[in-house]
This record gives structure tokens, sequence and C-alpha cells, in this order.
């Protein structure tokens, strides 16, 4: 049973789904794998490193594709890949499921496709399977360094014979996993950091971290409602909305440096930095919109570009930063995807005479493939967000 990897064809993407590492271990569970030639080069993973794994070399994504029963990927399949998939395919991947136009092409050619994305992310035998983290917390990291080097000044105090050096106030809004190591990063560069979230709850994390809370007041009502929800599920009144607006406006106003990480699933990102505080905010100062590639928490953001605005405000478009540390990133990612993979392997019976052979189990009714599979049977399975 063959698994295979397509190689990116995106310009903007230099992930590879897995790694030489990641092909020894699924040898080991009894697949042979195939990658596209030079899938793994931009990651640093030559085509020799695949051979040298034990993974054979095709020279196009149509040959991958004709002899794989599963198909790894990074980003969804190009349309001509998909083309090619028949009847009982697997295609495990970030599909980007509800944006993905091309869902019903999955159905109608029979394939069942995994999105990886919407892992339960609550269960504790899907944690080393989460793509969204592993590639959150590298994003992070880097997004604080990105800052670091379009800011004009450093980030820690320095005390020299001509003057003090202040250091550089950074504000991270949104503490998922990005925002927890972006706060943990900014930290450790000698940064002053604050921080905001919907969620309450988050107040706890970031101070832990060494960061300060940007203090929303609230009703002791509501604040027994996001408590009770952990924050997930909790609807913020118009007036808290109203008076976080404001706590942030006056915090980004002082700011040197602002990263912006929030992101909904099936949705547009949501809008956090508005024209009106950007003309507040400092000559020199840099924002971080990891958000971009989704529509933004930044008005005027434009994916993967650096724009200026009149008052000397960097803005930056970070629409994909797992792939500025390719070969870091890809190797989380082909180990989550090596751990999605031994679920759908069968149990083998000592009894049966086909013990030795590697065979799938796919069902529905688990709560990890039942979650992942978008198009299964012939149908489109992805429920509404």
């Amino acid at each position: 049973m063959k698994i295979g990897v397509i190689s990116a064809y995106s310009e903007s993407e230099s992930r590879v789904a897995l790694t030489p590492d990641a092909v020894k271990k699924l040898s080991k569970l009894g697949f042979e794998v195939v990658i596209q030639s030079g899938a793994g080069q931009a990651a640093y993973y030559a085509d020799e490193m695949y051979q040298a794994a034990g993974a054979d070399i095709a020279s196009s994504s149509t040959e991958v594709v004709t002899q794989s029963q599963i198909i790894t990927t990074v980003n969804d399949l190009p349309t001509e890949a998909i083309n090619g998939l028949s009847s009982g395919q697997i295609v495990i991947g970030m599909l980007d499921p509800y944006r993905n136009t091309q869902l019903d092409t999955y159905a109608a050619k029979g394939a069942t496709a995994f999105a990886m994305e919407l892992l339960p992310r609550t269960l504790s035998r899907a944690q080393n399977m989460d793509v969204l983290s592993s590639q959150a917390n590298l994003a992070g990291y880097k997004a604080v360094l990105l800052a670091a080097n379009e800011y004009s000044r450093p980030f820690p105090m320095f005390m020299t014979s001509a003057g003090t050096v202040k250091p550089a106030k950074v504000v991270i809004l949104g503490v998922g996993v990005a925002g927890l190591q972006a706060i943990a990063t900014a930290k450790r560069l000698g940064a002053v950091v604050e921080a905001s979230d919907l969620r309450p709850t988050a107040r706890e994390q970031v101070e832990s971290l060494g960061g300060k809370w940007l203090d929303v007041p609230m009703s002791a009502e509501e604040a027994e409602t996001a408590k009770s929800t952990g924050g997930y599920a909790w609807t913020p009144s118009e007036q808290y909305i109203k008076d976080q607006a404001a706590v942030v406006d006056k915090a980004l106003s002082n700011a040197d440096i602002v990263i912006t990480t929030a992101q909904i699933p099936g949705r547009n990102a949501p809008r956090l930095v508005h024209q009106s505080t950007l003309a507040k905010m400092k000559a020199g100062s840099v924002l971080i919109d990891m958000a971009a590639g989704t529509g933004g928490n930044v008005e005027g953001s434009v994916p993967d570009e650096t724009i200026m605005t009149a008052n000397g405000v960097r803005i930056v478009g970070a629409a994909n930063i797992p792939s500025q540390l390719a070969a870091q990133s890809s190797d989380l990612y082909a180990n989550n995807l090596v751990n999605f993979i031994t679920t759908l392997i069968a149990p083998a019976t000592t009894d049966d005479a086909s013990a030795n052979t590697l065979a799938l189990n796919i069902d529905m009714e688990d709560e990890i493939q039942g979650a992942l599979a978008v198009t299964h049977e012939n149908q489109v399975r992805l429920a509404k967000c």
C-alpha cells in the first residue's frame, strides 16, 4: 500500500507533507511511499534523502496519484491532481474545507478527503495530530522576528554611555497558540508585552508568560458567563465590545509593535485594527497581520505584502508564516500526519490468514476520522461552520 506526497504548487508554499524521517516511520508500519520529485526541495529535503529513507521518486503529480492509495499534501490538491483521483483513494491535508470549492469534485471522484484543520482539539488522543497548534507555535515565534526585522529600533533596553535605550512596547491581539508563543518570544527579546483576547480566561496564561493583560471591565453576570463557557462560546455584549475596543485603541496608540493572530474557521478574520486606530499610531511602528490570508485583522493589510501608511506605520501581511520556517514546520506537520495515518490502520488479528497484510479501516463512527472527513462515499459531509 503506497502513500503519495504531492509537491506544493504555490510559489508561496515551501513546506512538504512528509519528511524523510516520516517516510521511515511509515515504512516501519508497512507502507511504501512515493514522492513527487522536488517536493521537499524548498524545505531542504532533497530527493536523495527520501530515497535513502526508502521512498520512490515520481516525476509528476499524476504519477503519484496513479500509484498511491493515500495522498498527502500541505494544502489543497491542484485541480489536475483531483481530476486524476479514483474511487476509494484517500487525501489528507490542510484542505481549507470551508473555503474549498473543489469538495464536490472530491466527492464525485469517490475519494475520502480528510481536512486536518477540523481535528477535535479537546480529545487527548488527538493532540499529537494537531496541525493548527504545531504550525501556529512556529508562526507566533517567527512573527516576532519579522516584526524585529521591520522595526527600526532594538527590542530590549540598553544602557549605553550615550544614553538609555527604552525597550519596545509590543501588543499581541489574540492569545491562542500563536499569540502565546509571540508573547514568550517578545519577552525573551526584552520587550514590554501587553495582550488582549475576547476570552477573559486567557489572562492567567498571558500573565504566566510575563505579559500584561489589557483588562476590560465587565459586569459580574457577564464575567460568570465568560468563565463558564471558557470564553469560546461566549457572546460578549455590545458594551463589552465597545469597552474592549477603547482599551485596545489606547494600547495600540502607544505601541511599537502589534501582532494580530485572530482567525475564525470558515469565516473572514475579524477586523481588530481600523483606520481610525492606525492614524493614531506612531511613525515607525510595525503591525504583523497573521490573518492577512483570510481577510486580515488589520484594515488595509495585503497578503504577502508590506505597506506603509501615510503616518509611517508599516503593515506586514503575513499570510503564511510557517512556510518561512519550512524545514521545521514540515517536520512537525509530517509527524501530525503520521500520527493520524496510524488511526486508519486496521488492527491485525492473529487468526486471520492475512494478518501480515496492511489494511485500512475507514470508520466514520471514529471520533477523529468522522470529524476530519469532508468527503466520503461520493458525499460531501462537511457541516456548516
